[in-house]
Formats: structure tokens, sequence, C-alpha cells
């Protein structure tokens, strides 16, 4: 059987450093940091009371037509991470036209994930009823299909019409490379023409926040919430909890073509693994890092050498950054001197069930401009000696380099990795 060909058609991105994919690339490309001090709810008793939250966010960001009331009270019934997906998800159906008259809605399809789900609206429910026990329970009915993390996938297909594959992943922090690793094989398998794929998380909230103090994977720095995601420097305490949206159209070439669709790259392969190991750490070794990277390169049919940009899982925690830097050293050899490496996470903050959709656009853009973008935080000397500072980083500044292969790495709790790599589209 012939594989079709996958390429990126439209984008779309509600972030912290921005809610449009120009703002959010510009910001990126500038080492803008996302994080400041939250505003979702009063922190002042938590031990981390910053966060990189998204700015500005209105729901009617998510609507089709703004002036309808009747979608409006649709939309404002959503958790806050469905809204973020019907977001991007908005932006990324107009940037790619996969609405227009003659597109069959019956072969595209919204694979799209969350990692958590509607945490809000757990939380808010289960305090209702604590807070009416005596009464008896009390419930919203809108309760269980609010909160379930397939709900967002649900919403996209129902609001355009597309009837093909349609469900939700879920896979801690690898969910929405999970789902554009799905996306991508449904399409070059000619399941599909087209699939609306990404992921979203809205878990800036006090469980959120909360849980993560309590496993002590979140940054403390509240003196400095700028810098305080630094990923391969020695001073880093933790992770920056993220939020947002982000969508990705994967189409077939083809059908691409035949409709004159914009093409941004293209989607070339896809890896996955398990370290198998231990519930939230990476493994030390980094040996399931290595081995995803390994199979989305076989995947792809590429060489080692052929890789440009490599945006690191890199969360900015004591283990996970350089289990993952001594993986790239294993897998690419000489060439991991070569090529450029940065970590987003360091302005984005970490958006969980979102960061592999975030991660997959900044490659896919990288080959767009042919520019990647940097690391910020890390300062001259806050060396960490388990990490080779031979490699590229990209400290601090973006570059312009030529990048012709980029490939994203995205580890979840549980021991899930996934890797999706994209290129630039020649024709």
């Amino acid at each position: 059987m012939e594989l079709k060909r996958v390429v990126v058609t439209g984008l779309g991105a509600i972030t912290p450093i921005g809610n449009d994919v120009e703002t959010t690339w510009r910001n990126a490309v500038n080492g803008v940091s996302g994080a400041g001090p939250i505003t979702h709810f009063n922190a002042e008793l938590f031990k981390t009371q910053f966060a990189c939250e998204v700015k500005d966010f209105d729901s009617k960001m998510c609507m089709i037509n703004p002036d309808d009331r009747a979608e409006y009270k649709d939309v404002r019934r959503m958790d806050l991470y469905s809204q973020y997906a019907l977001a991007a998800a908005k932006q990324a159906i107009d940037d790619s036209h996969l609405t227009e008259k003659g597109i069959d809605r019956e072969n595209i399809g919204v694979i799209f994930g969350s990692g958590i789900g509607g945490l809000h609206t757990f939380e808010y429910e289960a305090g209702n009823y604590a807070r009416n026990e005596a009464d008896g329970p009390r419930y919203s009915p809108f309760f269980i299909p609010t909160m379930i993390a397939d709900i967002a996938a649900g919403h996209i297909s129902m609001k355009y019409g597309f009837r093909g594959p349609n469900y939700g992943i879920v896979s801690a922090c690898a969910t929405s490379t999970n789902a554009m690793i799905d996306a991508f094989n449904y399409v070059r398998l000619g399941k599909a023409k087209a699939i609306v794929t990404g992921g979203s998380e809205a878990p800036i909230f006090p469980a959120g926040v909360g849980g993560f103090n309590s496993m002590r994977a979140i940054s403390t720095r509240n003196d400095d919430p700028a810098t305080a995601s630094r990923p391969f420097s020695a001073s880093r305490d933790g992770f920056v909890m993220g939020e947002g949206g982000v969508c990705l159209i994967f189409e077939e070439l083809e059908h691409a073509l035949a409709r004159g669709a914009k093409i941004y790259g293209e989607v070339i392969g896809g890896g996955m693994s398990a370290d198998a190991y231990h519930i939230t750490a990476t493994h030390p070794e980094g040996l399931g890092a290595k081995l995803v990277m390994e199979r989305a390169l076989e995947d792809a049919g590429i060489k080692p050498e052929e890789v440009d940009y490599v945006n690191v899982h890199g969360t900015s925690t004591p283990v996970g950054d350089p289990s993952e830097a001594k993986a790239i050293k294993d897998v690419f050899g000489d060439h991991a001197y070569k090529m450029n490496i940065s970590s987003t996470k360091s302005m984005t903050g970490h958006m969980l069930g979102a960061t592999g959709a975030m991660e997959a656009l900044f490659c896919v853009l990288a080959c767009v401009h042919d520019i990647v973008p940097p690391t910020i935080n890390h300062a001259d000397g806050d060396n960490d000696e388990a990490i080779d500072y031979n490699m590229n980083f990209t400290f601090n500044k973006a570059q312009k380099r030529v990048v012709n292969v980029a490939l994203s790495n995205t580890f979840g709790f549980g021991g899930h990795n996934a890797s999706i790599i994209v290129k630039k589209f020649k024709g």
C-alpha cells in the first residue's frame, strides 16, 4: 500500500505568549516569557504563586458567529480547556479554509487531546457537593460532559460538522504529540483527507497548582517568575505550569494541492515508546527518550544527521533535562554538536497536554522561517556538570540557520514518550 504524503495546512494558537500564531511566534523568537502572578484564583497561600497563563482570553474567540447568543450560551457552559481548544481550532480551520464549499466533511476528522481535561469543572463540582452535603448530592447535569477529556474533540467535530474519525487522546504531557501521530497515520493510510489535531489544557486552578506543588514538580521561584523556567541550567527547580490550546491541520498532499491550500510544511514521521521505569520521573539514562527518537527517525526514513533542530521536552526539572540531553547524544552522536536544540517551555511554560502541539507548531515555523527560537533564562556559569554544554542549546537568543528537518520530543507521567518529525515543504 502506497502511503500518502501529509502536509500542514492550518495553524492556531492560544498560548501564554500570544492569542494567535503570529504573536506567539514573534514572542518566542524574541525570547518573551509568559510567566507572571496567577490571576485565575487567589494563590497567596500556595507554595507557587505564578504560572504561564493565557492573557486577555475572550470566550467569543471560540465562536463562528460572535453575535449569536445561543452559540455564546453553549460556549460559556464549556470548561476553559474546551474553550481554548475551540478557539485554536477556529484559527487553524479558518487558516486552512477547511470549511470552504465542496469539501467533503465526512472525510475530515478531529483527533484532539488533553492530559487532564476539565479540571476546573471537576474541582468546582466536587466543592459544590461539600458545600451542600447536608442537603444531599447536588451536581450540574453538565458536569460529566463538561469535564471529560475527550469532549473538546467532540465540540470541534460538532461545531464544524466533521464526521471523520473523532476522539480524544490522554497520555499526560505526551498527549497532543500522540494525537498528532494518530492524525498523521490516519491521513497517510488514506483513512481521512484531513484531521484537525492538537491539544489543550487549563490546569491553573487550586487543584492543579496544589497537586503539582505537593509533588515538588513545579518551580517556587515566586520572587522572579519570568526567569523561573530555566531548562538545562543548574539552578532549575521545577517546571512552570502553562495553559492554552494549539491546533494544526494535517492534510493529504494531493487533497491540499487540488484545493489550492497554503502549505506550511510536511509531516514525515512519528515515534512512541515507554520508559517502563517510574510514574513521574524519566529514566535517568534516557532509555525511553533514546528509543522514541530512534523510532521517529526510522519511521521518517531519515538519518540522524539530517535533523537540523530538536525542540526538546526540556521542562526545567532536575532529573528530566540531563536524561534527555544524554539521550540526544546517544541518538545523534557527533551530529548532536552540529544541530540546534531548544526548549520553548522556557517561554510558554509547560502546557501539559497541549505542549506537544505547541512545540510541533514551533518546529513547523522554524522550517518556514529558518530560525530557531531560544532557550531563555540561562546565565553564564549556571551549568550542570551532568549536561554537555558543547551542544547548542540556543541559549537566550534565537539563531538563524537553514532548518529543513525538525524533531519535537514530549514525555509524560506514566513513562509515555512521543516524538514527531516535520520538514520544510519542497513540493
